[in-house]
Parts: structure tokens; sequence; C-alpha cells
């Protein structure tokens, strides 16, 4: 009896430490202002998002995923469809797409969420209504998706915004009516007040984007989302880093780590920009890198080894 209990005891440690984060929370939903999961109970995701996948195709790769999962422990990724740009989705549709579906069908296998982004700063009302109601077609029925709509709108106003997200939430909802849907909020999704005065009603799951910079967004944005939260509006972090809003400039460690303690206060969920080997800060590798992950500490930016201690810490690894 002892061995029979000793052995249940290490199959349970064996599986928590296998668990892919899909298996242990399930479908996700909205409560309140929490994000929750399939037993009502309080979820936090912290990941990385993948830079803009026009610019930095090479490393929208299934192994890239894998190790970013395995190793980086991240729970969820974020595939971000570069729109406009050269090579982006209104130049070629198929490359791209194919790109973020490489990703999000990696995440699918591995258990892990992943954020379908239309990363782009414009209202293309006809394109993104095409691409969410294929991605809904394709993968709705999958509780690993989490929608995107707007990556950050900068000088639209919330009315303007507003409407374009009703309208994408709409045809989502008509094919999937589960998933969670991530609404932006003009100025770079800084101005979380404006969709607290006025949210979006008539459907559940959603939450609004809010996007912060420690090196330049500081006390007066948290103070911000909080009265917004204090209104009743679910956030969702889904872009951050430590330097800079240009991408630039020294880490702000300070500020950095009072973002990540008011998060982790408020059970918000994290993603840290980017995945990519671009010659500023906020890329966390080195030109070294290779396409399919098993990158070494000498591959990784100063801030892809802050983010990566950042993101083990949470998944209580060293």
């Amino acid at each position: 009896m002892k061995r029979l209990s000793i052995a249940i005891i290490f199959l349970i440690s064996i599986t928590r430490v296998v668990a892919q984060p899909v298996k242990i929370h399930g479908q996700l939903k909205v409560e309140g202002t929490q994000l929750v999961d399939q037993n009502n109970q309080p979820v936090v995701l912290n990941g990385m998002s993948f830079g803009w996948s026009c610019f930095h195709p090479r490393f929208y790769t299934a192994s890239a995923v894998r190790w970013l999962y395995k190793d980086w422990k991240c729970s969820v990724v974020r595939a971000a469809l570069g729109v406009e740009p050269e090579k982006g989705y209104l130049k070629d549709s198929a490359t791209q797409k194919k790109l973020i579906k490489t990703v999000v069908d990696q995440a699918i296998i591995d258990g892990i969420y992943v954020i379908i982004d239309w990363h782009s700063h414009n209202i293309n009302q006809k394109e993104a209504n095409e691409f969410f109601k294929e991605m809904a077609t394709t993968y709705g029925k999958y509780p690993n998706i989490i929608y995107e709509l707007f990556n950050e709108p900068d000088y639209e106003t919330w009315p303007e915004v507003k409407k374009y997200s009703t309208e994408l939430i709409t045809t989502i909802r008509a094919i999937d009516s589960n998933n969670v849907i991530l609404v932006g909020s003009p100025h770079w999704d800084q101005d979380v007040n404006l969709p607290a005065e006025d949210p979006i009603a008539g459907f559940k799951n959603l939450m609004y984007s809010l996007h912060f910079y420690a090196g330049t967004h500081k006390q007066i944005l948290r103070d911000k989302a909080d009265a917004a939260i204090a209104k009743g509006l679910p956030i969702f972090v889904s872009e951050s880093a430590g330097m800079q809003a240009t991408g630039n400039g020294p880490i702000d460690y300070d500020e950095w780590n009072k973002w990540i303690k008011w998060m982790d206060a408020r059970k918000l969920s994290w993603i840290t920009w980017s995945v990519s080997d671009k010659d500023e800060t906020c890329s966390v590798l080195n030109k070294s890198a290779s396409d399919f992950g098993n990158w070494k500490t000498d591959d990784l930016k100063e801030s892809g080894i802050k983010t990566r201690e950042l993101l083990r810490s949470k998944a209580g690894k060293k």
C-alpha cells in the first residue's frame, strides 16, 4: 500500500511537470475583469510575442514555438501578422498566413495558448474581416486560440475602433462562440479609459489590450489602467517590455519590476515583445540565433536573458 501511494505521488508530480497549459486550464473565459479557466479559477498567461511576420519570418517556425514552450516556459505565444508593410498581408496574404498558421499549429500541438494578432496601426476593415473569418473557421474549435483584433490603434478615435471591433467580433462569434477576443484602444493601447467609459456590449469573453514599455510608461499609465479595471474593464497586457517605447534605450529595471509586481497583484496576463533579431533593445535575439530555437545565452540580448528568467520564474523554474 505504501509503495502504491509513493507511485501515485510520483506520477502526479511527473504529470504536473509535463502537463501542457491548455490541458490544465482548458477553455478560457472572462468573469468580471478576470481571465479564468475551465474550472472558474483565475489564470495568468505569460509569454512572448514574435516580431512582425513580414520583417522577421525566419523565426516563425514550429521549432521556435517548441523552444519557447519547453525552455522559456511560455504558456502563450503571440503571432504578429504584419499587415501594411512591404511583404505584409496586404501585399502577400498567402505567405503571411502560412507563417501565422505555422505558429498556431505548433502551439496547438504543444498545448499552449496562442494569440492571432492583426498587427496593424490602421483600420483595414474588409481585409481584417476576411482574415478573422478564415482564422475562426480553421481554429475556432481549439481552446488554445485568442484573437487580437487591432494591435495598436494610433490616431483612430474610440468610436472608430469600437465600430471596427464590433464588426469583427460579430464575424468571429458567428463561427466561434467561446474563445477570448482582445480589443485595442486608441493611442497605442494606452487609453483604456475610453472603452472603460463606453465598452462593447452584447458579447462575452472580451478583454482590452494594454501595452507598455517601462522606460516610457510609468505610474500614470498604471493609474489609468487601475481606474479602467475599477470600472469593470478586463485587461490583457498583450505587448510589453522594459525599455523605451521606441524599442531602444537602456532597460529600466526599476520600472519594469514595478510593472511586473503590478500585473502580478491584479492577476493580469502579459506578453513581452519580441522574438526577433533587429538591432534594437527590445528584440530579444542576436543575429547568431537559429531560426529553430535551441538558443544559448550568447544568442540572447540583455532583454532576452531577463525575459527568459522572468518567464521561467513564473513557471517555477530557475
